[in-house]
């Protein structure tokens, strides 16, 4: 399934908090999405701050203003896009069977923890002889949009900081799609974007990069499973998504999932690994550098 949008229909699910960050703002100057924009309101969210704030929320607010207004310009013109499947599914181990594909997982082994999770304990044993599903998904932009001010730095990374939450908002408007109609396990579901931000609902959406599913190499995988060009994603020999404002992963429905860190692995687990991935042990070692 591909979807469309256009920018505005994805605008209200940007995270800002993220977007300052990207800025060194801290989480307190992002509160400015929150404020009505009259110059009363404006005003009385500036004097909030104490007088050594002031200045660097008056920087916040004119940020915010500049990326309403470009999010408005991109609208008349450009849209983000997403495609996601779901696939029957089981588990095998630190493994899940895709259809007839092989989805290789890491499995925490920190010392101190009493339980080692590893994503592959969210879905149905295959033991079990019954399926379970998953879902496998990708969102984007379009590629012009990360090059419309490659003369102007500042709007250059207003531009590209602004793709990468297009990128995720359209993740995070998918997946409550997902959830509430394409895979209907939560069709009651009624939750605001700041629910949704503070991870309130059934189940899990992690991101390929992100902790726990560290190993970028694995957009092959996932391309073989949806094809990524099809909304017009490319992959690097290194598994790297162009554009940069793209994320892919998978959706898991299990009541108890939960988003983790994989942390440190052992050479062990490495080997493993790069076993079942089907590749060298040094491969292994350049795509999980932070993980070793």
């Amino acid at each position: 399934m591909i979807i469309d949008y256009k920018i505005h229909q994805v605008s209200e699910y940007i995270n800002w908090i993220y977007f300052f960050h990207a800025w060194s703002f801290a989480p307190k100057f992002a509160t400015v999405a929150d404020i009505h924009d009259c110059v009363a309101c404006q005003t009385g969210w500036l004097d909030s701050f104490p007088p050594e704030d002031r200045e660097k929320a008056i920087q916040a607010s004119k940020l915010y203003k500049d990326a309403k207004e470009l999010l408005k310009a991109l609208d008349k013109k450009y849209h983000t896009h997403a495609i996601c499947e779901l696939f029957d599914a089981n588990s095998q181990g630190d493994d899940i069977i895709i259809g007839d594909t092989l989805f290789p997982l890491l499995r925490q082994q920190s010392k101190g923890k009493e339980v080692f999770i590893c994503l592959s304990d969210y879905i149905r044993p295959l033991s079990h002889n019954i399926k379970d599903k998953i879902g496998v998904f990708a969102s984007t932009v379009e590629k012009e949009m990360e090059h419309l001010f490659d003369n102007d730095d500042y709007m250059r990374m207003l531009s590209q900081t602004i793709c990468d939450r297009l990128a995720e908002a359209t993740a995070e408007k998918v997946h409550e799609y997902v959830r509430k109609e394409l895979w209907g396990y939560a069709k009651d579901e009624n939750l605001s974007p700041k629910d949704l931000f503070m991870e309130r609902y059934q189940g899990i959406r992690p991101a390929v990069g992100y902790p726990s599913l560290p190993d970028q190499s694995i957009n092959f995988v996932i391309n073989d499973l949806i094809n990524l060009s099809s909304i017009g994603i490319t992959l690097t020999e290194n598994g790297m998504m162009i554009p940069h404002a793209s994320v892919s992963g998978l959706m898991f429905a299990h009541p108890k999932a939960q988003y983790f860190s994989i942390g440190e692995i052992d050479e062990i687990q490495l080997a493993d690994y790069a076993k079942r991935r089907g590749i060298s042990i040094e491969q292994a070692k350049k795509y999980l550098a932070a993980n070793i």
